[in-house]
């Protein structure tokens, strides 16, 4: 949980709602942004896609299906990496993400592969996308898990996908919730309960502004959310860490992911419901 930059915050535990969220989250993003992608770029790849900190590639998992031909949205795009995966595979990759900054590193690879993934600024919970525009959209860990009022960003994706549409994302393992954010051996006792959906805040010291908040969802409230919004869950992949990956990143580690997850990965179809007659 965080952003390893320095600033003096003290963390805390309550309620916080969409407005402040989003107030928080993309000026966080925005001051992190350079440092994001100097430390992580080259294992993201100009036009890779990766799931999560594991390395689970998309050419791996399959779990967007065949994207040739068709029109795609990647939420919480930030420097565009996926959605030129995307391109490069013969679909219309577009990206939406709050930060500004992430969006000019995006502009910046686009210059310099020559695939550009054109961009805007945006929230999840109100997509600038008309209805019915897209085939597939997803979010590696992107958005999700910085959104309080994700019912709304599960209906949004609901309208701006076609009937028959793929709806994807990968989150923090909700398991993890349990553990401190430690990739070592202290990361691997549970010191609170897998149930409480109390936000976890970072808030300035000098100021006392929210400066960055991250929500909890259970496996459970997942599963109800998509199925509440008329989606059919297919996947829900578990990426197990690789033999001989040692990369560090945040709170996942080699330590930690040889025992427990570090990232849910939903797969899930759209058919909008019938209207009563």
């Amino acid at each position: 949980m965080g952003t390893p930059y320095d600033r003096p915050v003290r963390v805390e535990r309550r309620a916080v709602g969409e407005r402040e969220s989003r107030a928080a989250n993309g000026p966080d993003w925005d001051r992190y942004a350079d440092e994001y992608q100097a430390t992580h770029g080259s294992y993201l790849g100009d036009a890779g896609f990766l799931w999560g900190p594991e390395g689970l590639t998309e050419d791996e998992a399959g779990i967007l299906g065949n994207v040739n031909g068709k029109d795609v949205l990647e939420v919480g795009s930030g420097a565009g990496q996926c959605s030129r995966w995307v391109r490069n595979h013969g679909g219309r990759g577009i990206g939406v993400d709050l930060s500004m900054r992430q969006l000019q590193h995006s502009r910046r690879i686009d210059d310099e592969t020559g695939i550009a993934v054109p961009s805007v600024l945006g929230t999840a919970t109100a997509l600038p996308f008309a209805a019915d525009t897209f085939d597939v959209v997803f979010c590696s860990f992107g958005a999700l898990q910085f959104v309080a009022d994700i019912g709304d960003a599960v209906a949004e994706t609901a309208r701006v996908l076609r009937p028959g549409g793929r709806f994807a994302f990968s989150v923090t393992h909700p398991t993890r919730w349990m553990f401190p954010d430690d990739p070592g051996p202290d990361g691997l006792t549970a010191s609170q309960s897998y149930w409480d959906r109390t936000p976890y805040v970072e808030v300035e010291d000098r100021t006392g502004a929210v400066a960055y908040v991250e929500h909890h969802r259970t496996l459970g409230d997942w599963v109800a959310l998509l199925a509440g919004h008329g989606f059919r869950i297919t996947d829900l992949l578990e990426p197990e860490w690789p033999e001989g990956h040692d990369r560090v990143w945040g709170g996942w580690s080699q330590t930690r992911g040889r025992l427990t997850p570090g990232t849910a990965l939903f797969g899930a179809d759209w058919q909008p419901r019938p209207q009563p007659r």
